[in-house]
């Protein structure tokens, strides 16, 4: 067989398009369910991690560490294979969100102190002198301006969830690698591998532009 028969094989990709398909729509939920979650969690172990007392800080400082320092991977699998010997069981969709969340919130948190702490202590000072009490200073004044220095990191956050989303093959999920897996070995033709490919391509490259034009206009305003 030539190179185009192998790789490129019309027939083959245009019968695994549906599978494709459904892969991709799997894929979207379990990003965009993992991102949510994960920024919102962030955000909460952030302030933790700022403000909280002593020990909470202790523990999100460790949690942070953890699983920043953790391949996504070895997350997935504990909580798919490990927790079930402890009795606790996740069907595959519920231990992929959980792991790529728990992970996201990791990075996010980390992200959001960055933000949290380049807004000047004046700031917190100003608030407290018009008598604002904390959660709201926190709310209304901080957070906001925090929030335009952590667009794109975060951004480029999701872009990597979106990525590692392919590791839920692992566990049986149908997700776009796994369909693409599928497709490949009900046919025998790695064609669809190549069509998954260019699909993660062609919904992934926007993004990472998006990225490099949120860092030139976030570095554009910071210099005025």
């Amino acid at each position: 067989m030539t190179l185009v028969e192998t790789f490129f094989n019309t027939e083959v990709l245009a019968a695994s398009i549906p599978l494709l398909l459904r892969g991709l729509m799997n894929t979207l939920i379990l990003g965009v369910l993992a991102i949510v979650i994960g920024v919102s969690a962030g955000l909460l172990i952030c302030v933790l991690r700022l403000y909280a007392p002593k020990p909470i800080r202790f523990l999100t400082v460790a949690y942070i560490d953890v699983f920043r320092a953790m391949p996504v991977l070895v997350v997935l699998i504990l909580v798919y294979y490990a927790l079930p010997f402890v009795g606790i069981r996740f069907s595959a969709w519920t231990s992929a969100i959980l792991s790529f969340s728990m992970v996201m919130a990791a990075y996010s948190a980390e992200v959001f102190r960055s933000g949290i702490e380049s807004v000047p202590d004046g700031q917190f000072e100003a608030a407290s002198a018009l008598g604002l009490s904390f959660p709201v200073t926190l709310w209304k004044v901080i957070l906001p301006q925090a929030i335009r220095i952590v667009i794109p990191p975060t951004t480029s956050n999701c872009v990597s969830m979106f990525k590692d989303t392919a590791l839920a093959s692992t566990v049986a999920m149908p997700e776009l690698l796994k369909e693409a897996q599928d497709a490949q070995a009900f046919y025998a033709n790695p064609t669809p591998l190549i069509g998954a490919a260019i699909i993660y391509l062609v919904f992934l490259l926007p993004l990472v532009r998006l990225v490099g034009v949120l860092e030139q206009r976030f570095r554009r305003a910071k210099t005025r």
